[in-house]
């Protein structure tokens, strides 16, 4: 009985670590393409764009804040964009800092 308990813990022990979490490489990867995306959409000229925010599965989003201009002589303007991880289709919407 014993043995067999020490079997068990043993198997458990070595494959927890075995989680399937995604790479460095995999998480860069998705971030280039919300990115590409979010920017392609925006149609803004050479726009900056923020760090993405990442949000759990359950929500399954990506939010990128993207800052410029549409066309040239305009004022720049701020946009947030909302990238969908499953079907990878972006929706942006222009937002106000505090009502500025």
């Amino acid at each position: 009985m014993q043995k067999k308990i020490a079997i068990a813990l043993t198997i458990i022990l070595t494959t927890s670590g075995l989680a399937h979490a995604s790479s460095e490489g995999a998480w860069n990867a998705l971030s280039a393409k919300a990115n590409g995306t979010c920017i392609g959409q925006s149609r803004m000229i050479s726009p900056e764009a923020s760090a993405p925010v990442v949000f759990d599965d359950s929500v399954g989003k990506i939010a990128i804040m993207l800052r410029g201009t549409i066309t040239k002589g305009k004022s720049p303007v701020n946009l947030v964009c909302l990238y969908d991880k499953k079907s990878g289709k972006a929706s942006i919407e222009e937002f106000r800092w505090l009502g500025r």
